[in-house]
């Protein structure tokens, strides 16, 4: 099963901070996991992942004011679906595509 999840703290308060303590909490947990710009997406059972995403919200909670979560659900019974989705896509693209951002270099020449 897959979650993507979005822990958002408003108020005056640095994100990444914030942001990189729930990312300690998710990599500490053994649950696989990708982070993106925008969410984390985990793999694994509904309580240990419920759980896990509680504990994120609560983290963030106590460093901000406001904390909006999101939670977006894949259940379809299947596994490895952080990887095998990927694979899937690359795979009718014809070609690898950009699972990391592009460096650095290339934003600087316009080719990004």
């Amino acid at each position: 099963m897959l979650f993507e999840l979005s822990v958002i703290p408003t108020g005056d308060v640095h994100l990444s901070g914030v942001l990189a303590e729930v990312l300690k909490k998710i990599d500490a947990s053994g649950v696989p996991y990708q982070f993106t710009p925008t969410g984390t997406c985990l793999e694994g059972d509904w309580d240990v992942a419920m759980s896990l995403m509680h504990e994120c919200h609560q983290i963030a909670r106590r460093r901000s004011p406001h904390v909006i979560t999101t939670i977006r659900i894949d259940d379809d019974g299947e596994t490895n679906k952080l990887s095998r989705n990927i694979r899937s896509v690359e795979e009718k693209a014809g070609h690898p595509l950009a699972t990391q951002p592009a460096s650095s270099d290339a934003h600087k020449t316009g080719l990004a």
